[in-house]
């Protein structure tokens, strides 16, 4: 009965977002450049007494805080499902800024050698997780239903899983010092390692969490009862202000790990 309310719900916020696409096109024709800003930071709406084992704060990144509407559309939704959720935002200079902070000049020298934003964005959010805890959300994505009922306070992790059981990285919910991320981190840095010409997907992204994890060890929920992708956006609106596009033409436009050579 639980699972029935979450896809009702989910199939009206999905119309709702889709009414909205539908008119940015229209806002963005009248107003090409305007643009919202995403908070840095933002506090919870209301703190919640409960004590967490993974840590009530709610992460993004992209490659600018200036959004399009439905992007900052999809932003306000995470923030009205997440309400005792503190809310995170990093541009692309503000993590790697935050991995010099936290964490070892190897480790710092690896991921400056990804050469794509997303590829950063993948090994970032195991760093950030792994060190802060939270929840990571990608820019497009959303929850189904409200964040602090998906992510049960006595819960350790939570990965989603796609439809065809496979484990996928664009939600991911963690306590700090999760040894699961670590592996994840130790296998996205080897391949960085060794200069992998693997794409995207397997070098940094999802590939990465299903050679790694046995999908029997770890706390998984299906992605229909959890979290969603492009309702209030699509690749259109999330990289109008990116010329090099979507990361899925980008990284084959330059090497996706700079060489050991180029980066001495």
């Amino acid at each position: 009965m639980k699972n029935l309310c979450v896809l009702a719900f989910a199939r009206v916020v999905k119309l709702l977002a889709n009414v909205t696409k539908l008119a940015a096109y229209a806002f963005h024709y009248v107003l090409p450049n305007k643009r919202f800003t995403i908070p840095e930071r933002a506090a919870p709406l209301w703190n919640s007494q409960r004590s967490s084992r993974i840590p009530r704060t709610l992460w993004q990144t992209n490659y600018t805080n200036r959004a399009t509407l439905p992007v900052y559309l999809n932003y306000l939704c995470n923030r009205l499902l997440a309400p005792t959720f503190e809310y995170r935002f990093l541009v692309t200079e503000a993590r790697a800024a935050f991995i010099q902070e936290h964490y070892s000049p190897e480790i710092l020298a690896a991921y400056s050698r990804l050469q794509v934003g997303a590829a950063q964005a993948d090994y970032w959010r195991v760093l950030v997780l792994q060190k802060m805890g939270g929840v990571y959300l990608d820019i497009d994505a959303h929850t189904v239903w409200p964040l602090g009922r998906i992510v049960k306070p006595d819960f350790d992790e939570l990965f989603i899983t796609t439809k065809r059981g496979e484990i996928s990285n664009y939600f991911i919910a963690s306590k700090p010092d999760n040894p699961h991320l670590q592996s994840v981190a130790e296998a996205i840095r080897e391949n960085i390692e060794n200069e992998s010409d693997k794409n995207i997907f397997e070098l940094t992204g999802p590939g990465v969490f299903n050679q790694v994890l046995a999908r029997d060890d770890v706390r998984t929920r299906l992605y229909r009862y959890t979290c969603n992708q492009g309702n209030f956006t699509n690749e259109y609106f999330q990289y109008l202000d990116k010329p090099q596009g979507k990361w899925t033409k980008e990284q084959h436009q330059v090497d996706v790990v700079r060489k050991r050579e180029a980066a001495e």
